[in-house]
């Protein structure tokens, strides 16, 4: 089965597909797409149009588009071509917090301009990503490249292909949030690099015993000064930081690891797993256990 057999792919499919339109191609879909959308462009120029928003996209941009929304993306007017990788796919839960500061409109995400030293490592994971949807344990994956500027999109079915897939969507979605640098972090747009330090530190190593007082070491102030500083720049409290941090990773590693509660809670950084469990409801509405039981259930 390919993705040509289908008009619009089911929520719970994985598709990903390489093209080069020339002028002229489309593609409406009035009632939007049950599945979550990435468009990144390698050459040319397409015009994407989603819940209110419309922009063009060009040669070093992401777009990441939600479902259930009317969509329409095409060869933008003038173009020649457009060439770009897509897959469609449905995120895990931390990625949300990645795209939010490159929102235009609710459910649509643009990541504009990916620096150039960056585009080939991004190229290279959709290639991994289009030979590992093929994979099948005890065979030789495909080798290289698709051999063709278009070559039939493949449908992802077996659940070790799945997990490869959304391996590398997450590389892309990571180098391409991570170093365009059109949007600054929540809370910190023109602040103190001192504060964005620490946020890299914390996201770098959630579970490390950090404090009030390691991290004003790190960026050379007292822990009062630094404390007041996060607070405003931020809107949150440093330890409160580490604690989201923390559950985040938690609920990655509830997401693809067989770790029980009290071995993610140790690996991210609490104290127990009281502890844990309270946090975590906290942020997501639910306990771990019953996250985890929720991302499995067929």
């Amino acid at each position: 089965m390919t993705a040509e057999n289908l008009s619009v792919p089911a929520a719970e499919l994985m598709i990903v597909g390489h093209y080069d339109k020339p002028a002229g191609y489309g593609t409406r879909r009035p009632h939007g797409s049950p599945s979550w959308l990435l468009l990144w462009t390698q050459a040319g120029e397409g015009r994407v149009e989603q819940a209110g928003a419309a922009f063009t996209v060009r040669e070093g941009d992401l777009a990441v588009l939600g479902p259930g929304s009317a969509q329409r993306y095409r060869v933008a007017p003038g173009a020649g071509r457009w060439r770009f990788w897509w897959v469609h796919f449905q995120p895990r839960p931390s990625w949300t917090a990645w795209l939010a500061p490159y929102a235009p409109a609710t459910g649509c995400h643009l990541v504009e301009g990916v620096p150039a030293g960056v585009r080939d490592r991004v190229d290279r994971a959709f290639e991994r990503a289009f030979q590992d949807a093929r994979w099948i344990p005890g065979h030789p994956a495909p080798a290289g490249p698709p051999s063709a500027a278009q070559p039939a999109p493949v449908v992802v079915m077996a659940s070790p292909a799945r997990e490869l897939v959304l391996g590398a969507v997450e590389e892309v979605l990571v180098l391409a949030t991570a170093s365009a640098g059109a949007v600054p972090a929540p809370g910190i747009e023109g602040g103190d690099e001192r504060v964005r330090r620490v946020l890299d530190l914390i996201a770098a190593e959630p579970g490390a015993q950090h404090s009030v007082a390691s991290l004003a070491r790190a960026v050379a102030l007292s822990p009062s000064r630094f404390a007041h500083l996060f607070a405003a720049e931020t809107g949150q409290t440093p330890m409160g930081a580490v604690r989201r941090a923390r559950v985040r990773h938690a609920a990655s590693l509830l997401e693809v690891t067989d770790l029980d509660v009290g071995q993610v809670a140790a690996a991210s950084g609490f104290v127990s797993p009281f502890h844990f469990s309270r946090a975590f409801r906290r942020e997501y509405g639910l306990p771990p256990r019953d996250y985890r039981a929720r991302l499995r259930r067929p």
